[in-house]
This record gives structure tokens, sequence and C-alpha cells, in this order.
């Protein structure tokens, strides 16, 4: 089938029949049952606001038109379960944050999508602002925190969940294969089928026979998915378990699936599974249960039986906001055009994907929306571009995210920020540059983006210390493993703060954010700030401490976006249908760009902040997998020497000349750089006005006093950061010979 125009077979027919003949639409949110509200809510010591607030817990539930086009998309939704109205029924879970008085709300709703389920209130200065919270359930994957209670049909209200879920329909009794894979586990104990530390969100189709499966040995895997084989493991070696051992198994009866093995694991191979698993969700309906939910939150009065909206006439705006899967999902969610509800309404004027450099898998049947792209997992499929731009690599029709919304004037405002460790492990430069790598995407109008240099993901703790923390770091993902260099402590919080305000305002008066800035190709006076991930090209120093040349190898360094061929019933554009390819072959890796550095190895090209400019470190949106006869080596070596998925690292410079040379370091030490603690602090303020001058820093009317260049008024609640880093940096230990009673520097 040519792939310039595949698509799937369980979607695409269910597209035409919708289109051919379909009726006037009447689905929606249908029902909300209120199960909790807390007024007033106490919030803790200096997280609270000027006037009440209150929340509100609650469950909606919804249908949707599987006739409708606006629900077309949705994988199998054709095959779904029908009500008695011939609707695909959800039930989602919903969390309010708003003004007990609503005549004193802002009018603007943050919608806020939870990650793996954690439910969300907004922040106090948002609170001080009068803007309103929800939070609603998105992910049908009944699994990890994302489980759906025994309770969750009551008509009446109930105790409600902690966190947010949302009940999608199920094709009873339809099997199909998946994959599975257990990583640096060790022991004769039954060890979990999991993703992302989550458990595989289904169940074996006979877990008492495992006839049919295959389990195969890996002793090596590259980043750019070349794997070495160790051999199948016969299948009466090993069983599907709940838990114990393989000569003393117990059944399976609840998530995750086990597996035990007869010999045990060895940490040095990871075991892949392929097997028949049953009863799949229809996850994208979950993903228009968002849609609906913020869209009966944002226009109803009240719902079918004569429950008020709470909300009701009172919201002017919407922002969706997401972080990092969160992200990814808002991302997918417009790519699919589901920020248009069924009557046609925008939902959200504003988006915000925060640290996410690619499309969830919630949509596609046996999807993992927990997946992390690892290899053989989802999400970078089809354009993860927002401009209409060409997939030569792939040999996909050209395309972007909001071509859906373009086609109905229902696209978002969007800022988007991000950081080092989404370009090395999370494959974010493909939404730059495409799959080609040969020239700079625009971005359309009504997108900004910024870029956190040498960050890592979610951005660090933002301590200022020659001293830094030597404790080991986790390397996040399906049980990686640890990072030999320390964590990278650049914090996001600044930029975040910022863009808050920006969109905020963005939205509400029109008001244009800063100039969006990231590394470019082609940048002005041509100057290249993103390059092929080499160290030559980079120009990353020889000699860091503690940073080999081996981890600039392309089986090591970058996390590739990986090619894949999931089979003739999938849409590889869209990412939906049913994958039948498993493991799917791996066609090519794409080429991936990473940012060029400076002479200490940090990054170039992003936006102006006090660690980039006036730095103690080399701050690495990468780490190291820690392996045997390291320090930080916790028993697990599968990917020893290999990125440390996506968490960032530092390396400290020297505090003085001598200890650089010392330890043969080519990277100016903090004396040489600053000579005393005055000189550090002076930099700093540079670099803080450098910042806030250029509109990326967040610099109070009382700063002045502090010699601040560039002044704003703050919205309120919202903090000043100028003078908190500036602070921070008279406050610390850096250079510094003398301390008050509290350990702050008095060399001011």
């Amino acid at each position: 089938m040519n792939r310039l125009f595949r698509a799937s077979a369980l979607v695409g027919a269910a597209a035409a029949v919708s289109l051919a003949w379909a009726p006037p639409s009447d689905a929606r949110v249908t029902r909300i049952v209120v199960d909790r509200i807390v007024s007033p809510v106490t919030f803790p010591p200096g997280q609270g606001q000027d006037i009440p607030y209150e929340t509100i817990t609650g469950r909606a539930f919804g249908e949707l038109d599987p006739m409708d086009p606006h629900n077309a998309i949705i994988t199998d939704i054709a095959l779904a379960p029908r009500n008695a109205n011939g609707k695909v029924e959800y039930i989602a879970t919903f969390f309010i944050v708003k003004p007990v008085d609503m005549s004193l709300s802002s009018g603007l709703m943050w919608h806020d999508v939870p990650n793996r389920g954690g439910r969300i209130t907004i922040t106090p200065d948002l609170r001080n602002s009068h803007d309103v919270g929800l939070s609603s359930g998105w992910q049908g994957d009944n699994a990890g925190a994302t489980v759906v209670p025994a309770n969750a049909s009551a008509l009446s209200p109930v105790t409600p969940s902690n966190n947010e879920w949302v009940k999608t329909p199920v094709l009873a009794g339809v099997q199909g294969q998946i994959l599975a894979r257990i990583i640096n586990r060790s022991g004769l104990g039954a060890q979990p089928l999991n993703v992302m530390g989550n458990p595989i969100p289904y169940f074996p189709a006979n877990s008492a026979d495992n006839g049919g499966a295959t389990l195969k040995v890996h002793t090596k895997e590259t980043l750019t998915g070349v794997v070495t084989e160790g051999g199948t493991i016969p299948n009466s070696d090993w069983k599907f378990c709940g838990g114990g051992t393989f000569a003393a198994p117990t059944p399976v009866t609840t998530l995750p699936v086990r597996l035990c093995l007869k010999d045990g694991f060895d940490p040095a191979k990871l075991y892949q599974l392929t097997y028949t698993v049953k009863d799949p969700y229809v996850l994208g309906a979950g993903t228009a249960a968002f849609r609906d939910v913020g869209s009966f939150f944002r226009h109803a009065s009240a719902d079918d039986f004569g429950t008020a909206n709470p909300l009701a006439g009172k919201i002017n705006w919407a922002i969706i906001r997401g972080s990092s899967q969160s992200g990814n999902f808002t991302r997918h969610l417009i790519h699919l055009g589901m920020n248009e509800d069924e009557a046609g309404r925008i939902v959200h004027e504003g988006a915000w994907p925060l640290i996410a450099g690619r499309r969830v898998s919630n949509n596609s049947r046996w999807g993992q929306p927990d997946g992390v792209l690892e290899l053989y997992q989802m999400g970078s499929e089809g354009p993860q571009w927002w401009h209409s731009f060409p997939d030569r690599a792939r040999n996909l029709h050209p395309g972007g995210i909001l071509d859906r919304c373009s086609r109905t004037d229902t696209c978002p405002k969007i800022i988007e920020t991000f950081g080092g460790a989404e370009v090395f492990a999370l494959k974010m430069t493909t939404s730059w540059v495409g799959t080609d790598a040969k020239n700079d995407i625009p971005l359309p109008d009504n997108v900004r983006r910024y870029y956190l240099p040498s960050s890592t993901h979610g951005g660090g703790n933002g301590v200022t210390t020659q001293n830094p923390s030597n404790a080991v770091v986790g390397c996040p993902g399906n049980n990686w493993g640890t990072g030999t260099l320390r964590a990278n402590p650049v914090p996001a919080t600044q930029l975040v703060n910022r863009m808050r305000v920006a969109l905020r305002e963005w939205v509400m008066n029109d008001t244009p954010p800063p100039a969006s800035r990231w590394p470019l190709m082609h940048g002005a006076k041509d100057e290249r700030n993103l390059v092929e991930p080499t160290k030559a090209a980079m120009g990353f120093p020889s000699g860091v401490p503690g940073i080999p040349d081996s981890i600039f190898l392309a089986d090591n360094f970058v996390n590739p976006v990986l090619d894949y061929d999931w089979g003739p019933d999938f849409d590889e554009f869209d990412a939906t249908g049913d994958p039948t390819n498993v493991p799917p072959p791996v066609r090519s890796a794409i080429k991936m760009l990473v940012p060029r550095v400076d002479a200490d190895g940090n990054e170039l090209g992003g936006v102006p902040t006090v660690q980039r400019d006036a730095p103690l470190a080399t701050y690495l949106g990468w780490n190291i997998t820690s392996g045997p006869g390291e320090a930080a080596y916790d028993g697990r070596p599968f990917h020893a020497g290999q990125v440390c998925n996506y968490v960032g690292g530092m390396v400290p410079f020297a505090k003085t000349k001598a200890q650089r040379l010392a330890n043969n370091d080519p990277r100016l030490s903090l004396e040489e750089r600053y000579g005393t603690h005055k000189g550090y602090v002076a930099a700093v303020t540079k670099a803080a006005d450098n910042a806030a001058c250029q509109g990326y820093l967040l610099a109070g009317p009382g700063t002045p006093q502090m010699h601040a260049k560039c002044t704003t008024t703050l919205p309120p609640g919202f903090a000043d950061d100028w003078g908190a880093l500036v602070q921070q940096a008279k406050d610390s230990d850096v250079l510094c010979n003398q301390f008050d009673a509290a350990g702050k520097c008095t060399e001011n």
C-alpha cells in the first residue's frame, strides 16, 4: 500500500461512512455528578490568594456520536459498544478550582492535562489573578494511577478518587499482539511487564497458556535500533504469573502481569516478549472526553438532568496546558482536530505544551500512553511540527499538527517551552527541521517557541553553590539505571513564570509574547547553532572531567526518531489504527541535530538565562548511564555508557586555577572567571538584566533598588524572579569566605 496516503482500514472505513451520512449531532457531556465540594478551601501558608476559593470534584458522563465527522478519527469507535441512542459512552473525572464568588473571576480557565492521572491545582499566582482551574481525565488505559474505580458509574455522589481517570469503551473479545520488555532485572522472583514504571494495560488472552508467545533475549541495543540477540527462551522455561517464582507462581489476577523465569533473570540481558492480549480500549474516546468536558464547563448552563454548570456563563477564554506526557497529549489533541467540539466551537483559545516533543500514543489499538519513546514505542509517527511541511525521510505526504484546526479556524495561540533533555532523549529536533534536517521549519504566527539551554527535563532545583551535591541521579524510563554525572540544577521556574504571564496576556488581551528563541540551522547573520550530534560539530571541549569521548558515538548519544513499519492497518501520518507488525521493523534512524556549545560545553541559541551567562558548571541536557566499576552504579548494566534517558547532568568548575590545572580541566575556574564573590554577583546581575531586558525574565518594580535595568508591573501573585536570582547569588557560597549565622555570605 502507498505510504503517502495510507489510511487505517479500521479508521478509514468508519470515516467514510460518517462523512457520507452523518446526522445532526447531539453528543456531549450529558450528566455531571458532583462528588465533593470544599468551600472555602484552605491552602498551605504562603500559597493562598486574596479572595475565597473552592474546589469541586466530580465525574462527567458523556456520549460520542460515532457517525459525527468530529469523532471519525477515533480508532475503533465504529466497533465500540453503543447505548440505546446509538452513542458511545465514557465517564471522566474532573476537578475544579474556582472563586467562591464567580462574579470576581477573571474569565480565564486553565484546562490542565493530568500526567499519568496526577490531579492538578492551579498555582497561587493564578488564583491571585482570579483564574479558574479545571483538571480532567483523558488517559483511559485503566492501569496504575489511571485505574478506573469500582464505583465509577454510580449516579449518586461517591468518595472521589485522588487522581484523574476516564472510563473508555472496551472491545471485549478482540485479540492482538503486543510487545513487552523486562530490563535490568535479576533473581528468581517474578518481574513485571511495565511501560515507564506503570503496568502494561492489557491482559494476556490466556494467562495460563503461553503458547504462541515468544520470549527473546537481547544482549545489546544501540540507540539507533540495532539489536544483538541472545537466543529465544523455550516456552517451557517461563510462565505468566501474578507473583512468586517459576517453581511456585501465583495466578494472574491484577496488573501488572508478571513473568516467572525458570533460571531467573540476568540484569545484563533484556527480555523481549511478544504475546497475544485481549480487550483493547478505545483510547481516543478519552481524548474526546477531555475535549467535551472542557467544552461543557466553557459553554453549557446545565446538564441534561438539571445539574447546573458551576462555571456557567463565566468563562470567556480557556487554555489547555500539559507538561511532558501531558504536553504530548496537548499536541495530540490539536493534531486530531479536537480543539473543536462537536458543535464546531473552539474549546481552548490557548495551548501550552511544556517539555513535550512528540504526540502521545492515545489513539491506536493497543496504545500505551505511558510510553516515553524507548525502542519500539510509539509517539513520533507523522508530523511533529506545527506548520505543514514535507516528511521526506519517511515518504509521508506534507502536513502539520495545525492542519485540521486551520481548516476550521479553531487553532489556539500556542506557547511551547522545552530544553536540552528534550533534544537528546525525547526526539525534539524533528519538530524544528523535519526528517531530512536540511532547513528550519518556519513557525506559524500563532506559535511561540522558547528553548531553555543546557537544562534537564522539567528543570533543576535552582541551587546556587560552588559545592553541589554529588547524590546519584536516577535515569527515568523503564528501569533504565543511574547517571554518572551530578544533577543539573538549571531551573525552568523563571522561564515558566514569564511564559505563564505571556500566554495569559496573549489570550486575554492579544498582547504579543516575547520573540521566539531556539537553536537554528540558519540564524541571524547565518549563525548556525543547530548542528550534527558529534563532538566536533558541537564544539564540545576535550578533557572535561567525567565525560569520555565514547558518549558522543551515534550508538550512545542522541535518541533518534526511528522509522517503524507498524503494518498495513496502521496510519503512519495520524498514528491511528491497528499496529500488526510486532515488533515493527526499523526502516531507518532519522537524522537528529543538537545545539552547538561554547568553550565550557554550555548550549547556544536559546533564551538568555543566568546559568547560561554566569555559569558555575557545564550544564548538560544529557547524562551518562553508569556501569560496573563506577561510583554511581547500582547493578543495572544494560544501558551502561549510553545517555541516561531524559535526565540532565552537570560538571562543576574548579574553584581555583590550581585545582583546575591539577585535574587537567580545560575550563576556567570560578576564581579565573569572577575573581571574588562580588565579581560573581556582578556577573549574575548582568545576566539577569540581559534576560529581563529582552523580555524573558520577570523583574518587578521593586528591583531598581537592587540596580535592575529593566522592570515591569507584575500581575498579582507573580514572583519577582530578577530579585530572587540576584539575592540568591548574594547569599551563595560562591567564592565567599565570610558567612552569617544563617550561612549567607556577607561579602556584598
